[in-house]
């Protein structure tokens, strides 16, 4: 190795062409040559105290936060501490999957409320925030209108180092899931043009790949323009992380960030979150941060005057089940209590659940973590997926007998009084 002295020090000047999990040879610049500023300065010996020097970047590398749900019953000084939260993170940009403001709402002066609120968290960021439409934002013609008196299209795509970023509306038009044909054309285009890209990101709302038509809302059309390329699905609206796997991509549904949320806690996937979004050369790395651990160097959590929604809730008493099987306990088994529709005008309206521990047992939840029910009499359903119930293939998951797990067909019945103790055994029967 060549040396030169600088500063009255050996030193040596490494030129890093890096790339993940790639080794690149290191070479020295030569004597009185300045090392570029993206270049590592220091003093390799025969023995080092260090692992390697491929360092974790690439001129392809970066990163990018997403925040989901803030509405459908915020909470207060959640969201807006998130927006300094984000900033000490620092990253490239922030996108969001929708649900912004409370909206269903046809007075101008409140929608106008609303989004100045928001618009005030978003400007203090320090690096762009990109809108992405929910129902709570366009959840009627007027607010469609409002949308495009501030922010224009509700829809769009964008480039940024190699990789496309589809920004989708599946509120349109406003009141009905679907993605509408000009909107479809308009994906196509960007498809189209962006052949190349290393990987396509995509927000959107809704789960809109749950629904029972997916000719009919659209979306089966954006899968079929997906279809043989590397893709991301963000999505949010059910206030629960879920991850699926579609056509070999992977979609992920957001928790919150201050939404209405129950708040148990990792295990129900309820917990206030951004998405930690690190893009590689050989693909995305995601981080789901918990926003509660991302404090300042005081510790100290950042002012906020955010006020939240207040909901109307019926009074909750504590309420406990168990469930057993055979004399056995039934564990990671999900207990939801259901309220009786009306007869044949309405379906059974699900109130409270719980997920079992390894004892059979759950504390159940309403509005908040583990408050219980309300009084009442309920319908009982219980399937046994491994977690807490997921929507979907439950015939291919549930280990119990189907009849628990649908309310017209359960044997199971609770009723929550006020004065208890509201402690619940439920036999699963062949």
């Amino acid at each position: 190795m060549k040396r030169f002295l600088l500063g009255g020090g050996v030193l040596v000047v490494l030129a890093l062409t890096v790339f993940y999990a790639q080794s690149q040879p290191v070479t020295v610049s030569k004597a009185g040559v300045a090392a570029p500023a993206n270049e590592l300065l220091i003093e390799p010996e025969s023995k080092n105290p260090w692992t390697h020097l491929r360092l974790n970047e690439s001129p392809d590398q970066f990163q990018f936060a997403v925040v989901s749900d803030r509405t459908g019953g915020h909470r207060p000084k959640v969201f807006s501490r998130a927006v300094q939260q984000i900033n000490l993170l620092q990253p490239a940009f922030v996108m969001s999957v929708g649900d912004l403001i409370e909206g269903y709402t046809q007075k101008p002066e409140q929608i106008n409320k609303e989004w100045d609120e928001f618009d005030s968290f978003t400007r203090q960021l320090q690096m762009p925030f990109f809108y992405v439409p929910g129902n709570h934002d366009l959840s009627n013609e007027l607010m469609l209108e409002k949308w495009k008196q501030r922010y224009g299209r509700r829809h769009y795509h964008f480039v940024y180092k190699n990789t496309l970023f589809l920004a989708v509306n599946c509120e349109d038009p406003p009141g009905k899931l679907a993605i509408s044909e000009g909107q479809r054309a308009d994906i196509k285009k960007a498809l189209d043009e962006n052949r190349g890209v290393r990987w396509t990101f995509v927000f959107i709302h809704k789960p809109i790949w749950l629904a029972s038509d997916l000719e009919s809302n659209g979306w089966l059309d954006v899968e079929t323009m997906l279809a043989g390329r590397k893709y991301t699905v963000f999505c949010g609206h059910v206030h629960r992380y879920q991850k699926f796997i579609r056509n070999g991509m992977n979609y992920y549904q957001l928790a919150t960030t201050g939404g209405v949320s129950r708040m148990r806690g990792v295990e129900y996937g309820e917990f206030d979150q951004v998405a930690w979004v690190t893009m590689k050369p050989t693909g995305p790395v995601i981080a789901n941060v918990i926003i509660d651990g991302v404090l300042p160097e005081n510790l100290q959590a950042f002012p906020s005057d955010e006020e939240g929604y207040q909901r109307e809730l019926q009074p909750t008493h504590p309420a406990q089940a168990k469930v057993v099987r055979n004399g056995m306990p039934v564990a990671a088994a999900t207990v939801t209590l259901y309220k009786p529709g009306i007869p044949m005008k309405s379906q059974p309206t699900a109130v409270a659940d719980g997920l079992t521990n390894d004892s059979g047992e759950t504390r159940l939840t309403t509005y908040t973590a583990f408050d219980g029910a309300p009084v009442g009499e309920y319908l009982v359903t219980i399937v046994q997926t491994g977690g807490y119930r997921v929507p979907g293939n439950l015939d291919t998951l549930n280990k119990l007998p189907k009849k628990y797990s649908s309310p017209s067909t359960t044997p199971l019945r609770a009723n929550v009084t006020a004065t208890g103790p509201n402690q619940f055994l439920f036999e699963i029967r062949e």
